[in-house]
């Protein structure tokens, strides 16, 4: 398929994480898109991949988070797998690829807010009747006048 990557980062920090180099997986492959001749002898793609499921990196939160955010680039088994193909070198792509790991972790390190339900207050509620109030008068003189004879 592919050749894997022998270069893979030993850690990678992340927001204050540091994530094991073992736990990502480089493969390279062939490219399609730029590259002339060059395209079809080298691979030059890099297919990453990283089991967000079983990594001993991530709290549990942040990983249920990264598997919900990235949605169709996580496989069933929870690995989360990122093509990067832009560049035509193995090392941008490479590059490219853990980049876009990192921005995954970061926007999944964010805890989000939790909605607190609120009421509309009472002078909402007020001009949000009078309101249809004076609208269903308007329909209703319209309804008187229409001439139907």
């Amino acid at each position: 398929m592919g050749e894997v990557g022998a270069g893979s980062p030993s850690r990678l920090a992340v927001g204050g994480l540091v994530i094991d180099g073992a736990e990502i997986e480089e493969r390279f492959v062939r490219s399609g898109g730029p590259g002339g001749q060059n395209v079809n002898k080298v691979a030059t793609a890099v297919q990453l991949r990283f089991d967000v499921r079983h990594s001993q990196s991530l709290p549990v939160d942040v990983r249920a988070r990264l598997e919900r955010l990235a949605g169709r680039l996580v496989t069933r088994e929870g690995v989360l797998v990122i093509t990067a193909q832009r560049f035509r070198t193995q090392e941008r792509n490479r590059q490219d690829a853990l980049d876009r790991l990192m921005e995954w972790i970061r926007r999944a390190l964010i805890v989000p807010r939790s909605r607190r339900p609120t009421r509309p207050s009472a002078a909402a509620v007020r001009n949000r009747l009078e309101a249809k109030r004076r609208r269903a008068t308007l329909k209703a003189r319209r309804r008187e006048g229409s001439g139907e004879e």
